[in-house]
């Protein structure tokens, strides 16, 4: 028997066409610039910044939009175009981080899960049952009480919250790749199952999991603002489009717009994660793919 095995093509080697299907998704191409937007707010804000964001100026107090103040001042007189570019770096850095860890370790497990089999993969998808009892904002309730409010215990319930989805998606694309022929013929040659996860299982999922790191992603987001929102998560004063909301809702008959740009921040963000989310599935899927 040959020792040369079939691997299915990877995202990479199918770039030139994936780019070209890419580009006529309409779902892809808005889902990619709102998501590029938020980047580049994000990038924007570490070298410039309207207003210094930490600047407290209470004569400038629910200032309307002008020269200085592209679209008003805060209840505390803060620069409400300044706190939103700020706000999408703490968004991102939240979502990044807690996507990674939910991806890492949960990745990791689904793999086990699917290589072992048997009471090894009993006892991982038990886990991640029991971890779906615990929601990020649950969670962060928890490691508040212990540890105090802040991004960093945000980032961990979000964190935590996602390593039982990322597991249980990895175990179901993997046990899938395990029953196909070139993993038996692997198996034939004598490789190990370490090997055949690293070699065959793993580069045959990565499109699977990209697609989901970008969907909890817009969750992550999501549950940042709402835990900010409550007081859970990041902390004065960083700016923080959820804490923005919470500022605002007392303000809203004064200065309606308040709520109105953390809002549409959030929406964007979401929304453009999410049809991103879309386009890639869409495109990472062969039959559809054959279709475009």
């Amino acid at each position: 028997m040959s020792a040369t095995l079939p691997v299915a093509t990877s995202p990479a080697a199918q770039a030139p066409g994936l780019l070209r299907r890419a580009l006529r998704h309409p779902s892809f191409v808005i889902g990619a610039v709102l998501s590029l937007l938020l980047v580049l707010a994000a990038v924007l804000s570490l070298v410039w910044t309207p207003q210094n964001p930490y600047d407290v100026d209470m004569n400038a107090r629910l200032a309307p939009p002008s020269a200085k103040f592209i679209f008003g001042a805060d209840p505390y007189g803060r620069d409400v175009a300044s706190l939103l570019l700020v706000g999408a770096r703490a968004s991102i850095i939240v979502g990044v981080v807690a996507v990674s860890i939910g991806l890492l370790i949960g990745t990791a497990l689904g793999l086990l899960a699917s290589a072992k089999r048997g009471w090894v993969e009993e006892v991982i998808m038990r886990g991640a049952d029991f971890g779906f009892a615990f929601p990020a904002i649950l969670s962060a309730i928890m490691l508040t009480a212990v540890f105090g409010p802040g991004m960093v215990n945000a980032i961990i319930a979000i964190g935590i919250y996602n390593i039982p989805t990322f597991a249980r998606i990895t175990r179901a694309s993997a046990n899938a790749i395990w029953a196909r022929e070139f993993v038996l013929a692997a198996r034939a040659c004598g490789k190990g199952a370490f090997s055949i996860t690293v070699e065959h299982v793993l580069p045959n999922i990565l499109s699977v999991l990209i697609v989901q790191a970008t969907i909890r992603f817009a969750i992550a987001i999501l549950a940042e603002a709402a835990l900010s929102y409550l007081g859970l998560g990041t902390q004065p004063p960083q700016p923080s489009w959820g804490r923005m909301l919470s500022e605002a809702q007392t303000m809203l008959f004064q200065a309606p717009m308040l709520a109105v740009y953390p809002g549409v921040a959030i929406a964007l963000a979401v929304l453009g994660l999410n049809l991103l989310g879309d386009g890639l599935r869409d495109l990472f899927d062969p039959r559809l793919a054959r279709k475009r």
